[in-house]
């Protein structure tokens, strides 16, 4: 099969979640400078209001949409597509960016913890994109966001690592499958982003104030890169619709780890990140 050309940002219409803040926001700004529609969603009205006004100065050539919606909610995700069709007219980028966290190991959570993640960082990147589809012309692409935590499964992480190698697989599956229709998928893998994501995670109830307090110091420690260099890989990514985005040095490290021990990478991994914490 022959390489599809590059995607073309200026001029297209993308539809990215979880934008109000962190890597979305900053994508979202990326977009629209480089020409792009956008149609924004996220359940932080306030967060969204204020990037989508922020980018209607920067591009009043371009159309800004602000959708407030909660992706756990079932019908969200059809609804926020319907509504960037009836404003924009077309959708050529999704962008499945909106995603939470889950504190505690598997035993600290419960079943009513796990479904809200899961609606969330797996059903909507589905349903979005179930909604979608139909109305993807060729050319058109999906991004999905997957994690570090996609690759490697460390300790403590269980639902969300699940979560998170389930958009893995989706992708691949659907890169597969969408190739003839001349659509691309590309799977952005992010490490240590610096975003509000470790300390807006819901807690499970097992979890004492302890090991809350001493895992939000592992991940101050660990999430370092500025969304905007995220931004800037993801935009470089998707428009070559590579299959593969990986950011940060330890998500090539996870990924190495990963394909040189397949079965003992996670203790390897909680190791370092328990040093490199000082813990």
């Amino acid at each position: 099969m022959s390489r599809q050309p590059d995607y073309r940002v200026d001029g297209g219409v993308a539809l990215v979640t979880g934008a109000a803040g962190g890597i979305g926001a900053a994508l979202a700004e990326r977009l629209v400078r480089d020409g792009s529609h956008v149609a924004l969603v996220d359940r932080n009205a306030e967060g969204l209001e204020d990037l989508a006004a922020r980018l209607r100065v920067r591009r009043p050539d371009r159309l800004v949409t602000a959708t407030v919606a909660d992706l756990a909610e079932p019908d969200a995700p059809a609804q926020v597509v319907a509504a960037a069709l009836s404003e924009h007219g077309r959708i050529t980028l999704v962008v499945n960016n909106a995603g939470v966290a889950l504190a505690g190991r598997f035993e600290q959570v419960s079943i009513s913890d796990i479904d809200w993640l899961l609606a969330i960082n797996l059903r909507s990147v589905l349903a979005v994109t179930s909604a979608a589809l139909p109305n993807l012309a060729p050319g058109s692409q999906i991004t999905n966001i997957s994690s570090l935590f996609g690759i490697v499964a460390p300790v403590g992480n269980a639902v969300y690592s699940a979560s998170k190698f389930g958009v893995r697989g989706f992708s691949m599956a659907l890169r597969t499958e969408l190739g003839p229709r001349g659509i691309g998928v590309t799977t952005v893998y992010p490490g240590g982003i610096k975003t509000a994501i470790a300390r807006h995670a819901r807690r499970g109830a097992g979890v004492s104030e302890a090991e809350w307090e001493a895992g939000l110091r592992a991940y101050d420690r660990f999430l370092v890169i500025e969304p905007a260099v995220a931004a800037r890989k993801i935009t470089e990514g998707l428009t070559r619709r590579r299959p593969r985005v990986l950011i940060g040095p330890e998500t090539y490290a996870g990924d190495l780890l990963a394909r040189l021990a397949p079965s003992g990478h996670s203790a390897v991994f909680e190791y370092v990140a328990r040093k490199r914490a000082g813990l």
